[in-house]
């Protein structure tokens, strides 16, 4: 079972990235799926999750500019963010869980977002 996380990179604030959740011997949409970032001396937070039904949540941190979406053909969950401001920058990780006591967690992509 893997996890991989992609997308990230440097951009300007104001600019958008889009990041990839992409799963492998494991049935993605079963899971919840949700986004986690941590900056550099700060703890992790939840950005945002979506449930095999699609439901989904947002920090208010991000509420209306980022967009959490799955496509259970390509396996994989996205992350559309918008409007990137500074303090977005941090290295985003993916988490499934929610079958069983499953919990998978993808390796970090690191965004940077530049004033």
């Amino acid at each position: 079972v893997q996890l991989q996380a992609s997308g990230g990179g440097l951009v300007q604030a104001g600019g958008s990235l889009r990041l990839s959740c992409e799963a492998s011997r494991m049935i993605l949409a079963r899971y919840a799926v949700a986004w986690y970032r941590q900056a550099p001396g700060k703890e992790r937070e939840l950005v945002a999750s979506i449930t095999s039904t699609r439901t989904t949540n947002y920090a208010a941190s991000v509420k209306d500019r980022f967009t959490i979406s799955r496509d259970n053909a390509q396996n994989a969950v996205y992350l559309q963010m918008n409007s990137l401001e500074p303090e977005d920058t941090a290295v985003y990780s993916c988490r499934a869980y929610g079958v069983g006591h499953n919990n998978y967690w993808g390796q970090g992509t690191q965004v940077t977002v530049s004033s």
